[in-house]
């Protein structure tokens, strides 16, 4: 199911925490009403922390723990250590001023992503902009925002661009439409500097970048742009991220998903191979 994500966008932490409090209150065969009743709450509590909807107090967390048959006082220090680092918010969480909550919580997948695949019809991904760049963008998108606004969105992009330089970066493989690379934005300078940001990045190991052009005709994800992200952990399932004016959507079910994923993969195989991709970028850099 599709939702939009509510005020106070957890961590991914927070989720594989609250996915874990269901499986051991399921394996405890407890309900939630019991669950509650241990607590002194409603039902409604329960599921909310189980969902990641609101913090992980760690009393709460205590006692469920006690009343799922948790016993073992190493296992039980450990879970709470999670619990105190879920509850810390990200870097993030300073530029809250700027980033809505909604898009938030792209941020924390990101952050623990090891494989990231996006497709985007008609500008460069965050992840891969030059300051100009994302500026000019920017400005289009906030074209009420003040100078000081926009300053501290790029800011933010500035900081995510981090997690492609770290150890053990994730994969990003994205495939972009042609459009991307013949819309002007921000003037030819903007531009060059993109293209040659975009070369240097296909050449990291951890980047595949493709196009797809113009001459490939229509092809599965016409409707829009939109992001996939694989995790390490276990508990996390594939979530697919769309994005629109006021908003956006994450999907988690597996048929969701799918439906992006073969997409996707239909694409890859339409798109010009990842190997000519430094020399696409050359080309339309000398016409510029």
């Amino acid at each position: 199911m599709a939702d939009s994500r509510p005020a106070g966008a957890p961590t991914v932490l927070r989720v594989v925490l609250g996915k874990r409090l269901h499986d051991l209150r399921e394996k405890a065969g407890l309900s939630y009403e019991e669950a509650g009743r241990a607590l002194d709450v409603t039902h409604a509590t329960v599921r909310r922390m189980e969902k990641a909807e609101v913090g992980l107090k760690i009393p709460y967390v205590e006692k469920l723990l006690r009343v799922y048959g948790v016993t073992d006082p190493a296992e039980t220090d450990a879970f709470l250590a999670l619990v105190r680092e879920a509850n810390k918010p990200g870097w993030w969480h300073r530029f809250r001023d700027v980033l809505p909550d909604w898009f938030s919580a792209f941020v924390s997948l990101e952050q623990e992503a090891n494989l990231i695949r996006a497709y985007e019809p008609h500008y460069v991904p965050g992840l891969l902009q030059t300051e100009d760049y994302a500026r000019a963008v920017l400005r289009a998108g906030m074209p009420h925002a003040r100078e000081a606004d926009v300053e501290r969105a790029v800011a933010v992009r500035r900081e995510r661009q981090a997690l492609l330089t770290r150890d053990r970066p994730p994969l990003l493989w994205v495939v972009m439409d042609e459009t991307v690379l013949r819309r002007p934005i921000g003037g030819p300078d903007v531009m060059r500097a993109q293209i040659d940001r975009l070369i240097e990045a296909a050449e990291l190991p951890q980047v595949r970048l493709q196009f797809m052009p113009f001459a490939a005709g229509p092809h599965p994800a016409m409707y829009g742009p939109f992001h996939i992200f694989r995790f390490p952990l276990q508990e996390l399932p594939d979530i697919a991220y769309a994005e629109n004016l006021v908003g956006a959507s994450y999907f988690d079910q597996r048929d969701d998903v799918s439906s992006f994923l073969e997409a996707l993969d239909r694409m890859c195989a339409q798109a010009a191979p990842a190997h000519t991709t430094k020399a696409i970028l050359g080309g339309i850099r000398k016409e510029i």
